[in-house]
């Protein structure tokens, strides 16, 4: 992600500020394939990054020793608070058969801890049964206000996945033309909806 943001002060100069990300979040895929090589859900991994963790403690009143640790109690407190999800906001997450878009369910949350400092969630999404051969999976905000990092992907089943990596220099071509279009005292809330370029694209693959 430093390459995004080193491209964005390059490409887009004083509007880049308005433009880049402004959460980070690492995140896992863990992709759910049953013995009949159906795709039944995704867990997902989200870590957020350290500015965005410990303004979250600091609004939320926790850790007040700044140790980056949470006692039990203020662990409690924590758990669930990126699960209450506004209507219509589909959780960044984007699954697509090769003719029509695959319907998840609501999160179910599973976890949340603070590692090193940032904090961590896992929740699941389920999807009614569908050939998980050739499915894509792509985590992103429209917006791009928030910003996922692919770090890892497992799946089961015995299928396996192909990550096919955005191209940047494309990604920022796009915003580069669509900010340079947009009118000088336009709100920053009018940026244009690029999140989608910048999205790695999981490919699963299973054995017939």
């Amino acid at each position: 992600m430093e390459r995004v943001l080193i491209l964005c002060a390059m490409l887009l100069g004083p509007a880049c500020a308005a433009a880049h990300p402004h959460v980070f979040v690492d995140t896992e895929l863990r992709v759910q394939v049953d013995d009949n090589g159906m795709l039944t859900g995704v867990e997902l991994v989200w870590e957020y990054d350290d500015l965005y963790s410990l303004l979250l403690f600091e609004d939320m009143g926790l850790d007040p020793d700044d140790d980056g640790r949470l006692n039990p109690e203020e662990e409690a407190r924590l758990a669930g608070f990126d699960m209450n999800w506004i209507e219509g906001y589909e959780g960044d997450l984007y699954l697509r058969t090769d003719q029509e878009n695959i319907v998840l369910g609501p999160p179910q949350p599973r976890e949340t801890t603070v590692v090193n400092a940032r904090i961590r969630t896992v929740h699941y999404r389920s999807v009614d049964p569908v050939p998980a051969d050739a499915v894509t999976i792509r985590a992103y905000d429209p917006t791009f206000y928030t910003a996922y990092d692919l770090k890892s992907v497992t799946v089961s089943g015995g299928c396996s996945t192909q990550i096919q990596e955005a191209d940047l220099d494309a990604a920022f071509a796009l915003t580069e033309k669509l900010v340079g279009e947009m009118a000088a005292d336009a709100d920053e809330d009018a940026y244009p909806e690029v999140g989608e370029a910048f999205a790695s694209t999981v490919v699963v693959s299973c054995a017939n």
